[in-house]
């Protein structure tokens, strides 16, 4: 089971990934991450909410409001971020985020994170596919060069 915030599912809504993701893997989203998403309608939200429809994402009551309002306090972190980090460590889970603060929560809570371009790598497709997608996610994403350096020498080596 992995728990998603937006960041993560809306990137791989953009790169037309999120299915192939969610076939893969549980995926999981407190109520919270449902609203910012549905918040901007489009089609990548659209994506989104088909997943849910179909069950491929599943909603998990949001946590113990004080517990959420406690971690926003301590971190500046969104809500859905802060109710999906909650979520991972109550159940021993992986964070799919993007958020670079989520990111730095998980490393201070030892909480393992994955990202949108860890997907894409672990995806499995044509080298040239896998290049497109990652082109997108430089275009969409908020990764340094390093990372999306790194991310094409780890898609061409396979």
């Amino acid at each position: 089971m992995i728990i998603f915030d937006a960041s993560t599912l809306i990137l791989l809504s953009k790169i037309d990934l999120i299915q192939t993701v969610l076939n893969k893997y549980e995926g999981v989203i407190p109520e919270t991450v449902k609203k910012e998403v549905e918040y901007k309608d489009g089609i990548d939200t659209r994506a989104i909410i088909q997943q849910i429809k179909e069950g491929k994402l599943v909603l998990k009551a949001d946590p113990d409001r004080k517990e959420v309002d406690k971690i926003c306090k301590d971190f500046p972190l969104g809500r859905g971020e802060a109710a999906a980090f909650m979520i991972a460590r109550q159940n021993d889970c992986a964070l799919a985020t993007d958020d670079g603060i989520a990111i730095k929560v998980c490393k201070i809570f030892n909480i393992r994170f994955i990202t949108a371009i860890h997907f894409l790598i672990g995806a499995d497709l044509k080298e040239d596919i896998s290049l497109t997608k990652l082109e997108l996610l430089e275009k969409y994403g908020r990764y340094s060069a390093r990372i999306i350096e790194d991310a094409e020498k780890r898609i061409m080596k396979g």
